[in-house]
């Protein structure tokens, strides 16, 4: 049934949502600051909002993509391209 399911939603153009299209633009945007090594209190500072509400956002970050630690959340914006890395800096 759950096959089935998904299929008539692809024939019907309705493609399945995947957890990132799950999150706000403002929990993209929590996301990426997390990503690129700004702390809680850094983010709330840029984005103008409190240390709590950032908190909450990345709570519901976690919740909403199933990670636990930060460094997951690193990994999961660097495969979804939110952050670049290069491999050769500062490795000369």
């Amino acid at each position: 049934m759950v096959v089935e399911d998904y299929l008539e939603k692809v024939r019907h153009g309705q493609e399945p949502t995947t957890s990132f299209d799950t999150l706000t633009d403002r929990e993209r945007e929590i996301l990426k600051l997390v990503a690129e090594g700004y702390t809680n209190r850094e983010i709330a500072e840029t984005l103008f909002i409190s240390v709590k509400t950032v908190e909450t956002h990345k709570t519901n970050i976690m919740e909403k993509l199933n990670l636990h630690k930060r460094a997951e959340l690193v990994r999961y914006a660097i495969r979804k391209g939110l952050l670049q890395v290069d491999f050769d800096e500062g490795m000369e």
